[in-house]
């Protein structure tokens, strides 16, 4: 594991390589689908960690220097033989399998899988989707799962921080008048382990206990859907309700939104963290989730 944690970020490396190749970081940032100052910020990382300067930056752009042109060649090896790495003769490509719940999968990891494949051709990924709050869940290479950050003896990364937000769908609002939070007294309020009231009751400036009654909810996305199609109000993560928001399915309300206790992390056992595909893996998403 040290010497892993002494090797550069393989992001980095991977915006060096996309710029080298095609010209600039414009053009890289573009097949990575991330922002140029995006490349640019991961190659002054890289400069960094290495001590050399990569790139001469000119007025006309920029142009691989001395000390680039070595490292390309040794980036371009290094890629060359991951994409070969336990393989026999042209056989099968690396397969790693992950474990996700279905809103993750659905909703953020696989919209965002084709950048993946464009940095990474050669590893194929098989999502197996795992119901939440499962006494004991099958184990994959990479396991999704959301939570407080404590669930076995694996490695465990948070993906992302996130919020709680109140959501409505526009028809239940057409019949309910929710101006201010203490309206939901009024409302059919949906439930969730996943995602409990009363932190959001709390900041909103509601002494109220969780809820009692409603329906209950083992699956946000399936939560929402329930919210969406007019049963009641519901609180969930404000990025896990990302397409429901932008599709105009849910409505935020109030403007009350608190720091989210449970968020998506990923655990991946000591052993296969050193796998290269693993790692590249993780790294990707990490970054894809920021």
């Amino acid at each position: 594991m040290a010497r892993l944690q002494r090797l550069p970020p393989i992001h980095a490396l991977a915006a060096f390589e996309s710029a080298a190749r095609l010209g600039g970081f414009a053009p890289a940032a573009a097949e990575l689908c991330i922002t140029p100052s995006a490349v640019s910020h991961r190659i002054r990382l890289l400069e960094s960690q290495l001590g050399e300067q990569l790139f001469e930056r000119t007025p006309a752009g920029v142009r691989l220097s001395d000390a680039g042109r070595r490292t390309l060649l040794g980036v371009r090896e290094a890629f060359d033989r991951l994409a070969h790495l336990s393989r026999d003769d042209g056989a099968d490509a690396l397969r790693l399998s992950v474990g996700s719940p279905p809103t993750f999968a659905r909703n953020l990891l696989i919209p965002r899988l084709p950048a993946f494949y464009r940095q990474w051709p050669d590893i194929e990924i098989e999502v197996a989707v795992a119901a939440p709050l499962q006494d004991r869940p099958e184990r994959h290479d990479v396991d999704i799962r959301f939570g407080r950050g404590t669930f076995d003896e694996r490695i465990t990364t948070r993906l992302f921080d996130d919020e709680e937000i109140v959501l409505a769908a526009p028809a239940y609002l057409e019949s309910h008048t929710l101006a201010v939070p203490a309206d939901l007294a009024r409302a059919e309020l949906l439930r969730s382990p996943l995602v409990p009231w009363r932190a959001w009751f709390g900041a909103a400036g509601l002494d109220w206990p969780e809820p009692a009654r409603g329906p209950v909810f083992t699956d946000l996305g399936i939560l929402l859907e329930a919210a969406a199609s007019g049963l009641g109000a519901a609180v969930c993560t404000r990025r896990v309700a990302a397409n429901w928001t932008s599709s105009g399915q849910l409505e935020p309300l109030f403007g009350v939104a608190v720091p989210a206790t449970s968020t998506y992390f990923a655990l991946v056992d000591r052993d296969a963290a050193q796998r290269p595909e693993v790692a590249a893996f993780v790294e990707w998403l990490i970054d894809a989730c920021a």
